[in-house]
């Protein structure tokens, strides 16, 4: 699913509003905005704040579909009129009941609202936001009931994600057409709340040449990611990833990485760490094959990993290496000199920094957290709200997927990036991201290129975490992931008039 900048919902929109006409597209709009409103709604009255624009419309357009199981009533400016569809549907919430009233709200309506629809502004918002708008933001907030965001929470640039001061604090938003990409970056993600996707009759494609191709995974691409494994194959033909990881220090990031490309369906795993991880790896890992290599001997070390690559279709490397020198020789000499896809993570990254000139001309995924991207780039602490601009810059430069890990993970390669919606903070716990290196590398090894391996992996980890925090609210391990991946791969019911992202 396309993630739109301002001008390519312009052009979606031009585009819907030519084919359909901006009544019956405004209609739609207000259908689907109240089919997400019952979602939220609670005791007390329906309010919308509609705001002069084609936003404001929706409003109007949203209370005049809902019905009167709640009382309706909507704020507005009486001396504004808009355009033909805002007209409309003003005209239609009227005529449905809709109690009009003029600026400013009522404090105790607000208060006493079983559901607060903000239609300030939407996609064409810019910041910073005038005195007039900054109040109804702030009165929305003092309200402290549920609020549906329509496009964009009011006070979020939806180009950046930078927020205003007094910038609405949506419980969820819903995007006519295509979300915004302001949604899903920070600051912005947290204004959002949760994301729903209506996408009327809008068309993905209307944008196509113009900006940057921004997407978000969701259910039925990632389920078409996802490899089939055939009635003929044989253990090695349904992936054979070579996991190099694990320490006498770390054992368990092998064991975890081992397990998260298992549990994604390779045929045939087989870990390679040093001697001292030995027993631990084998008293907990069955199924796989566990070889090991004197890591004092990085020339001897790197050939008995180079032989066992013969036999491999896809590496993963890095979960619980040593950040000594003579490991450095090992994780580089390996990476220059094999042709095998790889999934770099932890401490091949450490290894890398300085060096990224090996990675040229290979099929490659880099999964740094914040931290490790900071030390990997040499550019130093990475701000959230410069997430993505220094993504892009790395990829274009090295020539890589990266995934970058956070509230809001991005994959990017050089022509495009996807935003992976799923995920919780049950995650933010050790071994998590050495599942999500197995997982990865099994995907390379059943066959997908870097980009899709990154993309769907992330996803599918995040599906695995959120089942996980609702079986557990407390206290997940990412060992917990590795029986769940079954599960959070079932594609979940599809509706085509909304959709949730996250």
């Amino acid at each position: 699913m396309r993630v739109v900048t301002k001008e390519q919902m312009r052009a979606i929109d031009a585009a819907a509003v030519a084919r359909a006409g901006e009544i019956a597209l405004m209609q739609a709009a207000g259908e689907a905005i109240a089919e997400c409103a019952s979602r939220y709604a609670i005791d007390g009255a329906i309010v919308g704040i509609a705001g002069a624009g084609n936003n404001g419309g929706d409003a109007f357009a949203a209370l005049a579909a809902l019905g009167d199981a709640h009382e309706r009533i909507v704020y507005h400016d009486p001396a504004v009129d808009g355009s033909p569809g805002r007209i409309d549907a003003r005209d239609r919430a009227r005529a449905a009941g809709v109690s009009l009233r003029p600026y400013p709200p009522d404090p105790a309506v607000l208060a006493s609202a079983g559901l607060i629809l903000d239609g300030l502004y939407g996609a064409n918002a810019r910041l910073p936001l005038d005195a007039a708008t900054a109040a109804l933001a702030s009165a929305i907030n003092a309200a402290h009931r549920p609020v549906l965001a329509l496009d964009v929470a009011t006070g979020c640039d939806p180009a950046s994600g930078a927020l205003a001061p007094d910038h609405v604090r949506a419980t969820a938003t819903i995007a006519l057409g295509a979300p915004k990409l302001g949604c899903f970056l920070d600051p912005g993600r947290a204004a959002a709340g949760e994301l729903w996707v209506a996408p009327l009759a809008m068309r993905d494609t209307d944008a196509d040449g113009i900006g940057d191709d921004y997407r978000v995974l969701e259910d039925r691409a990632f389920a078409a990611l996802l490899p089939v494994r055939g009635a003929e194959s044989d253990k090695r033909r349904s992936g054979a990833p070579l996991v190099i990881a694990g320490s006498a220090q770390f054992p368990g990031a092998a064991v975890l990485c081992a397990g998260g490309a298992a549990r994604a369906g390779a045929g045939y795993v087989t870990v390679v760490a040093p001697e001292g991880a030995a027993a631990a790896l084998r008293a907990h890992l069955v199924e796989q094959v566990v070889v090991t290599y004197d890591e004092t001997n990085a020339a001897g070390a790197s050939a008995a990993i180079l032989d066992l690559t013969k036999h491999s279709s896809a590496i993963g490397i890095g979960p619980g290496l040593g950040l000594g020198e003579a490991m450095g020789e090992i994780v580089r000499s390996v990476i220059a000199q094999t042709d095998l896809p790889l999934c770099i993570d932890a401490s091949a990254l450490f290894h890398l920094a300085k060096h990224l000139d090996i990675l040229a001309g290979k099929h490659v995924v880099l999964t740094p957290h914040a931290g490790e991207f900071a030390r990997l780039t040499g550019e130093g602490t990475l701000k959230p709200e410069d997430r993505l601009s220094r993504a892009r810059a790395f990829v274009a430069q090295h020539d890589v997927v990266l995934l970058l890990k956070g509230q809001t993970t991005i994959v990017a390669d050089r022509t495009r990036t996807s935003f992976n919606p799923t995920g919780t903070s049950a995650l933010a716990t050790a071994g998590t991201g050495d599942t999500l290196t197995g997982i990865i590398t099994t995907l390379l090894a059943q066959g997908l290129d870097p980009f899709d391996a990154a993309r769907a992996g992330a996803y599918w980890h995040g599906r695995a975490g959120q089942l996980a925090a609702e079986i557990r609210p407390i206290g997940v391990m990412a060992g917990d992931l590795h029986g769940l991946l079954a599960d959070a791969a079932r594609v979940r019911p599809y509706d085509p008039g909304l959709e949730r992202i996250f």
